[in-house]
């Protein structure tokens, strides 16, 4: 595992410097399209003159750019400073309420949900089915002493095997 991180790492440098030479080379090769070289040997005064004159011109021209450019960004910048902070106040000043449980009726909450659609209310509960609840039997309660008494010798052994069959 660590071999093939640094055949990663390895791979990743070649890559690197292959890029950065890339990127010198499209430099150089922009640079001699756009900038002639200058002969200095063959120029007179007066035509050096005239060429720093022309040069001073295109530097006043990239400048104007340069500084408009660098204005609107500026003015940019301050809008959305500006809208940042109206966004960040108005979520400082709406806060969610807590919620409380409201008890609704059927017929209101159709008629919320359904609006003026609703014109009779509706009988939920007639639709329902009756379910008839069975009395448990509850069992006489008589005194255990009895039922001990009744229980005890040969006659009480004798109901509780005649009972079991």
């Amino acid at each position: 595992m660590l071999c093939n991180q640094t055949k990663m790492i390895k791979k990743a440098m070649v890559m690197l410097e292959n890029d950065k030479q890339v990127r010198q080379d499209e430099r150089e090769r922009i640079l001699t399209e756009r900038v002639p070289e200058l002969q200095m040997s063959s120029l007179s005064t007066q035509e050096l003159q005239t060429l720093c004159k022309e040069l001073h011109q295109k530097i006043d021209a990239v400048d104007e750019d340069r500084y408009d450019i660098a204005l609107k960004v500026a003015k940019n910048d301050i809008e959305l400073r500006d809208l940042s902070q109206k966004i960040y106040e108005l979520k400082g000043k709406m806060k969610r309420p807590n919620l409380k449980r409201v008890r609704v009726s059927a017929d209101a909450m159709l008629g919320a949900l359904l609006g003026s659609k609703v014109k009779e209310s509706v009988d939920f509960k007639a639709n329902l089915k009756t379910v008839k609840k069975e009395e448990e039997k509850k069992e006489e309660v008589t005194d255990w002493r009895k039922n001990v008494d009744a229980m005890s010798g040969m006659e009480g052994r004798m109901k509780l095997f005649n009972a079991g069959q």
